[in-house]
């Protein structure tokens, strides 16, 4: 848990298991700008405005909620220290929808597996995986990498294929950004890149957060870790991308240096590490077509 003494913590997931006030902490978690107002919430929830501000009450108490006076109307938000607590409880007490999330599974092992497997036997496998794993939490991120074995071992893939290129994502904490981007790329890339991560100032543990917003769509961390950047990381890569982290990464000949100007996802409100995410996307996916069209991998025709 972040920030919070043990005895503390118990009580405070006892406040949100109210349902009222994990609705609240819903919305503010998924509001554009990270906060809400008493009138805000009022509305959205079809409740009295006194019966919200009791609620805000108990959640600020907590130390769950900051509150800012902003002329005549008062302004709540999660408390950054605790973002991730909130986010890690209330989502697990939302209603899901894996149907998306399979879709895109499909579409992104589709990408993967081009060219070698027909999208028809990818969704087969995509959606047998799934029922296979009920019961399971972060079925739609575990559905995937189940698939993604499967579909391997259909191909009977026999080791390291020659000429892999490598990407070295590295950011500062090696919890957030970097993260995002090696779950992307491993996503869409597979066998086809080798890809690791580093930070210069690790954290202990991902941001559940990171967690969170690559589980809704389908996209599993695995067991990465926050690990420290080494001499070796920066020698093995034909590329490395760096998001924040200023000079700390040594330079070599032969190497591609890339910066990417993306914010640190630390304290920000779910849906702007969702766009975080999507940024990110983006820029993955130009950085995997530029490694295709160079060739700097040779993909092998179905046998």
């Amino acid at each position: 848990m972040v920030g919070v003494p043990e005895p503390d913590v118990l009580r405070s997931l006892k406040r949100i298991s109210d349902p009222t006030r994990a609705q609240i902490l819903r919305l503010l978690l998924d509001a554009p700008d990270g906060r809400g107002s008493v009138t805000r919430l009022a509305e959205t929830l079809g409740l009295r405005q006194p019966t919200v501000s009791h609620h805000l009450k108990l959640l600020r108490d907590e130390g769950l909620l900051d509150r800012t006076q902003e002329g005549r109307t008062a302004w709540y938000a999660i408390t950054a220290d605790q973002l991730d607590l909130v986010a890690e409880v209330v989502r697990d007490r939302r209603p899901t929808d894996d149907d998306a999330a399979l879709d895109r599974v499909v579409e992104d092992l589709s990408s993967r597996f081009r060219g070698v497997l027909a999208r028809e036997s990818i969704e087969q496998y995509v959606r047998d995986s799934y029922d296979r794993l009920e019961g399971r939490a972060h079925r739609a991120s575990l559905t995937s990498a189940f698939a993604v074995s499967r579909l391997d071992a259909l191909l009977r893939a026999t080791g390291a294929r020659a000429g892999v290129p490598e990407v070295l994502f590295v950011c500062v904490q090696n919890a957030g950004r970097s993260q995002l981007a090696s779950a992307i790329l491993r996503q869409l890339a597979g066998d086809r890149v080798v890809v690791r991560t580093a930070g210069s100032e690790p954290a202990a543990a991902v941001r559940s957060t990171i967690v969170a917003v690559l589980d809704e769509v389908g996209m599993p961390l695995g067991g990465e870790f926050p690990k420290p950047l080494t001499d070796e990381a920066v020698r093995a890569a034909d590329y490395v991308v760096t998001m924040g982290c200023g000079d700390a990464c040594p330079v070599y000949p032969g190497r591609e240096y890339l910066d990417w100007d993306v914010p640190d996802p630390v304290g920000r409100p779910i849906a702007e590490v969702r766009a975080i995410r999507d940024d990110i996307e983006e820029r993955v996916r130009g950085l995997l077509t530029r490694i295709d069209s160079e060739q700097l991998v040779n993909i092998a025709p179905a046998s």
